[in-house]
């Protein structure tokens, strides 16, 4: 991770969304709650974005 940043890796209807958070990565199997959803998390790997040293948490509603 860098900059004490992570990324969200969130499902939506309308596609996947990339969003950025302050901190650390949430572990796998912990909840997170975005724009009033509850969200698991279901794998931590690195960033999908190229260059970019961030981990990022993929997320399940």
């Amino acid at each position: 991770m860098s900059d004490g940043q992570h990324l969200l890796f969130v499902w939506k209807t309308s596609g996947y969304e990339l969003v950025e958070q302050d901190g650390d990565a949430p572990a796998v199997g912990s909840e997170v709650e975005l724009d009033g959803q509850q969200f698991r998390v279901t794998k931590l790997a690195p960033s999908p974005l190229p260059g970019d040293k961030r981990a990022c948490a993929y997320l399940t509603g």
